[in-house]
Order: structure tokens, then sequence, then C-alpha cells
């Protein structure tokens, strides 16, 4: 992968970058501030971006809104969002417009670099990562919280898995159920929340992300 990273703080940036590199990754590009990330997209034009929230110069969401116009201008370029902070509404707006190869994680919740190179691949490929936090909070502030109390608790669970990036073996696997059984959960999901079938599964994840999304 091409990737570029936004990341103030330079030891973050330097450890991320030689991280991605060992294992025969292409960092293009590092820069300390969001108002440099588009710029450097549009001279390297990667096949993602890994982007901090809180950047210079007021450390408050400038990184969210740079990634929104990024993706505005380069929707074919995914964005990982990496932060530790949850920025709800920059955050939906980022997700609705066009929810394709977005993420968002939390560096705190990371555990496992082969994770977030999972989860990098993932969204530089077109797929979602989602952390289930953003997922929780996402959902909790939605308009669309009439359609989703119509959801069983096992539903929300499967939506959430969903919204991560899982796929229906894997959902399968985590809640120790069978495909099948997965497969019901996603069509009653769908009905519920009034979202059209589709035979691609990003396409279903991405869906629902979007309806989580519009706040």
């Amino acid at each position: 992968m091409r990737i570029v990273i936004a990341e103030d703080s330079v030891i973050l940036r330097d450890g991320l970058a030689q991280l991605l590199i060992d294992r025969g990754h292409d960092v293009v590009a590092m820069v300390a501030d969001a108002e440099s990330l588009g710029p450097a997209v549009d001279e390297h034009r990667p096949d993602v971006a890994v982007v901090d929230v809180r950047m210079p110069p007021t450390f408050t969401d400038e990184g969210l809104i740079a990634a929104i116009a990024l993706r505005r201008r380069h929707p074919e370029v995914g964005v990982l969002v990496f932060s530790q902070w949850i920025e709800t509404r920059y955050a939906a707006e980022l997700l609705a417009g066009n929810a394709a190869g977005v993420g968002y994680l939390l560096k705190d919740r990371v555990a496992d670099v082969s994770e977030f190179v999972d989860a990098l691949t993932r969204v530089a490929s077109g797929g979602t990562a989602l952390d289930p936090e953003v997922v929780s909070q996402l959902m909790g502030s939605s308009r669309q919280r009439d359609e989703l109390d119509r959801l069983t608790p096992r539903e929300r669970e499967v939506l959430t898995l969903m919204a991560q990036g899982l796929s229906n073996s894997a959902i399968a696997s985590a809640l120790v159920v069978t495909d099948r059984a997965v497969e019901k959960h996603i069509g009653n999901i769908f009905t519920k929340l009034d979202l059209p079938p589709s035979d691609t599964h990003h396409r279903r994840v991405l869906a629902v992300v979007k309806q989580l999304g519009r706040v």
C-alpha cells in the first residue's frame, strides 16, 4: 500500500511509519498538521491516509474536517481516522458522504499491530474498519433511533460487527452461531432499517454504516 500519515506527534508518526515500512508498505508522505494533508494526497495519490483527529493549530477536530475534505476531493483514497478521541458529529459526516474505504480506530484500543495493518488494508481496499465504541456512540446519537430500537439485542450485536467490517463467517465465529443464523439476522436488520438488499457484502455493510452516520 501507498500511505500518507497525518499525525502531529513526531514519535507516533515516525513509529507508525516504521511499523508499516517494516511490513513492506510504502509511506509516501508524513505531515504534522491537517492543512498539509490535502496537498500531500494531491501530490502522492496514496491508497490510504491515516489521520489523527486533534491536530494544530487548535487541537480540536482539524483532522476530521481535513479527512472529510480529502474524501470529497479524492473519494478513491481510503481514510483511516486513528485517534484517542471520538467526534461523532464529523465522524458521521465522514461516513455519510461515502462510507466505502473509511475507518475509525481508537489508539488506546488497538492491542496488536497486525490488527491495525489488517484494518488499514481493508480500508484501502474499499471496506470499513470501525471500533465498536465508535459504532456504539454513532448508534446512540443517530436520528434513526426509532428504527434502531426495532432491532433485537442480537441484531444490534450483528450490526456492530458488520460495521467493523467483519464477514458473515467472522461474525458467526465471534457470536458462536451458524453462518445461516447470521444471514437471517442480517436480513432482519435490513428489513427493519428499510435498507435495500445487495449482492456484495461490503455494500451491505456500507449501507448500514451510512444509516448510522446520519445524525
